[in-house]
């Protein structure tokens, strides 16, 4: 019954929505490993921050803003080479991994940037009196006093993220996005399109309820 109102079959639609989950969760955890760090640097070397860096600072800053103003769809070209050479292909799933990586790390690092700017600075003088480093300083006082949001921000990146993958499948990356172009959009097929929205807005509601019931405990 689904296979003939959707136009394919049921075991396409659960791989597409597989590769969706796949580009997700690779993506976002090489854009949070890059995005942290980042975003701690320019806590750290702001003005008024733990380390100062003036000039650290507007290094950090020029590139996030330099990769966060390309478009998603020019960045997937831009970069095609770069992703050939990490890869060896430019399509595919595992190729849409690198320019998803490329466009969620500088977009967690400011939302990251924006939680840990949220810490009481009286915690942050507090530490620096009793003589905690700046290592201590971030794992013990920092982080711990910002995870709450930390979680929130992640989890609108993650969702940001979807949407990017969908956009993936110009390039042929595969997931729910490649779906809706190739198996629906190009072959006029508007049952499919509506099963990938619907599929995608329960992506939405499953990232975002999860995301908010660990804030909402950890702030507990």
């Amino acid at each position: 019954m689904i296979e003939q109102l959707l136009g394919i079959s049921t075991d396409r639609l659960v791989n597409s929505a597989v590769q969706t989950v796949y580009m997700m969760g690779w993506s976002l955890f090489f854009g949070v490993l890059l995005g942290i760090p980042f975003a701690l640097l320019l806590v750290l070397t702001r003005k008024g921050g733990i380390l100062p860096r003036p000039t650290w600072n507007f290094i950090i800053n020029g590139i996030i803003n330099l990769v966060r103003s390309v478009p998603f769809v020019i960045l997937l070209v831009f970069i095609s080479p770069f992703t050939k050479f990490l890869v060896h292909t430019r399509i595919g799933t595992k190729a849409a991994i690198v320019p998803l990586t490329l466009y969620i790390a500088p977009y967690i690092a400011r939302l990251v940037e924006s939680s840990l700017l949220e810490v009481d600075s009286g915690i942050i003088e507090a530490s620096k009196a009793m003589g905690a480093t700046v290592p201590q300083i971030i794992r013990y006082f920092l982080i711990p006093e910002a995870k709450a949001s930390l979680v929130l921000a992640i989890t609108t990146g993650t969702i940001g993220l979807l949407g990017a993958t969908a956009m993936a499948g110009t390039i042929g990356g595969g997931g729910m996005g490649d779906l809706a172009l190739t198996y629906g959009y190009q072959r006029f097929n508007n049952p499919l399109m509506l099963a990938t929205v619907i599929v995608l807005i329960l992506f939405v509601q499953m990232i975002q309820s999860i995301g908010n019931r660990i804030s909402k405990k950890l702030r507990g």
